[in-house]
């Protein structure tokens, strides 16, 4: 009986051991591969656009905004507490209206971000699923997590996957 167990034991050990061998690890650097493909380019390129004509428009609303303030500071002594008091309210008003537009363009800016990266991430996501399966791997890591690195590099594979 004490021979059986000794001997169950080796070969769960041993099965262990193989299978912890088995499983085809790689490594992948996601964000360069990500930066080099031509879609991440364009989605830059429509981004940089989206967020001048944004800020070109608040910078239009801004200036207008500077332009109002300086006029009640050189007009507010001649206006009775009743319109300073109004004009005041309207500057407030203004001021939080940029505010919130601010805002408001920051969060469409990422939202488009999401949307416009979304296909791009999607068929990299795709292409490393194909390069795993084709090369075997289990696990593919992106490589800007390790700490040391000594097994299989697929950014070549998923690349070529891609194209690139």
């Amino acid at each position: 009986m004490k021979k059986l167990s000794v001997l169950f034991a080796a070969v769960m050990l041993l099965m262990t051991v193989g299978v912890a061998k088995a499983q085809k690890i790689a490594s992948l650097d996601y964000e360069q591969v990500l930066s080099i493909m031509p879609e991440t380019k364009k989605v830059s390129t429509d981004l940089d656009n989206f967020s001048k004509t944004k800020e070109a428009e608040l910078k239009k609303l801004g200036d207008a905004f500077q332009a109002d303030v300086q006029k009640y500071q050189a007009e507010g002594a001649k206006l009775t507490e009743a319109q300073r008091t109004a004009k005041e309210t309207e500057l407030q008003k203004t001021q939080q209206n940029l505010q919130q537009m601010m805002q408001a363009a920051q969060t469409d800016l990422m939202k488009r971000r999401e949307t416009l990266l979304k296909p791009v991430v999607d068929k990299l996501n795709n292409a490393i699923d194909k390069a795993a399966k084709a090369n075997g791997w289990e696990f593919i890591i992106d490589s800007s997590a390790l700490i040391y690195k000594g097994g299989a590099d697929a950014t070549a594979a998923v690349k070529k996957e891609l194209g690139i």
